[in-house]
């Protein structure tokens, strides 16, 4: 819990909120700072507008969380940009960015730490507890709405929606080359009636998570729930009791592709996993098993993708994320009748991104409230 206490002498009148410069927490800065840039706030304003109205959203936050509304949000992409940050700010919102001795040490104004994320292993949280910092934790909609995105594409796999979807009539099911022939159903039943094959139930096959963060960590439970066996490879392995409690199991790298029936691909794009799964994971990969991509393309070689599925190696794959976006007319996997592309929006809608915004909007109105009344009794004046 915050205490109750006044602002160091010669505090801000407006918080400072320092934030790890994402390209979705920039949605707080602008949300709350008016010195955002016109140009930044128009260009955020046509991000959101197929699904809402950007103004409309900014004005009934407002009214409801008057209390981070101004605030003076400072964008922090590297150290040197967090310890210069660090002395005025009021609240922290970080996603990867390490914080711990050295850095609260910098920081005698801050009274609430926001992480971006569910696990909080890079702040260090005793030295936060002496300090009397709180520090919150945020389970993110857009990673439960990815997870959703990457179990659908495995059920579209699964009962050959891809291929199949849509086709009923006889003319239909024969354009996509399934022909239609009555059954005799003075002895057999008439399920199937397009004869599709290729049909796959997902209880009782093996999922493989490449990388166990935080949406491979939603997509677990889904996938339980629809009896996958589960195993994961990452680079340090979990503790067990992480483990048990996410019902999964470690296996090697090599291991990883060749017993799983599919691999989902769930680390960061970074320069150590750019092409990390190149033609040597692809080549052992086990024959008829399912790539399935939600992540980011470049952490699959092209080349050896398309190679894969030419083969026939690979059963098919399923990526929401591609080489180039729009993809182009030109790009060799638009050949593949096994591959199932989606057009980057597993992050499902923009009121889930912007409700994530809203939650750390108002959980730093209601750590900051406080020392807001407080500092404004001080003052004399009245807190929002």
């Amino acid at each position: 819990m915050v205490a109750h206490c006044s602002w160091p002498p010669g505090a801000l009148s407006m918080s400072v909120i320092a934030v790890e410069d994402d390209k979705v927490l920039r949605f707080l800065q602008v949300l709350v700072d008016p010195s955002t840039t016109a140009e930044r706030m128009a260009v955020f304003k046509d991000y959101v507008a197929h699904d809402l109205d950007q103004d409309a959203w900014i004005a009934e936050v407002k009214a409801r969380l008057p209390g981070v509304f101004p605030s003076d949000v400072r964008l922090i992409q590297s150290k040197d940009d967090l310890r210069a940050a660090l002395p005025e700010a009021a609240a922290l919102v970080v996603e990867s960015m390490a914080i711990g001795e050295a850095e609260l040490a910098l920081a005698p104004r801050l009274k609430f730490i926001h992480k971006f994320g569910i696990r909080a292993d890079n702040i260090d949280l005793a030295a936060c507890a002496r300090r009397g910092i709180a520090v919150k934790t945020q389970r993110r909609r857009t990673n439960i709405a990815v997870a959703e995105h990457t179990l659908a594409l495995m059920l579209v796999l699964a009962k050959q929606l891809h291929r199949a979807g849509g086709r009923v009539t006889e003319r239909q099911l024969r354009e996509r080359g399934y022909i239609y022939r009555k059954y005799d159903t003075r002895h057999t039943g008439a399920n199937n009636y397009g004869r599709v094959g290729g049909l796959r139930v997902l209880h009782g096959m093996t999922l493989g998570l490449l990388g166990m963060g935080e949406i491979a960590r939603e997509v677990a439970p889904l996938a339980r729930a629809f009896g996958l066996n589960l195993q994961y490879h990452r680079r340090n392995r979990l503790p067990a009791a992480e483990e048990t409690a996410l019902g999964v199991t470690f296996c090697g790298w090599n291991d990883l592709f060749e017993t799983s029936d599919i691999v989902s691909v769930h680390v960061p794009l970074a320069p150590e996993t750019r092409g990390l799964v190149g033609a040597d994971a692809l080549q052992r990969i086990k024959p008829g098993a399912w790539l399935v991509n939600t992540s980011r393309a470049d952490i699959v070689e092209h080349d050896a993708l398309v190679a894969a599925l030419a083969s026939g190696r690979l059963g098919a794959a399923a990526c929401d994320v591609h080489y180039q976006e729009p993809v182009t007319d030109d790009e060799p996997l638009l050949q593949f009748d096994n591959l199932l592309l989606t057009p980057h929006f597993a992050g499902g809608p923009r009121q889930t991104l912007l409700i994530d915004i809203e939650e750390i909007a108002s959980n730093i109105q209601q750590a900051l409230a406080p020392y807001h009344k407080a500092n404004a009794n001080a003052q004399g004046k009245t807190a929002p």
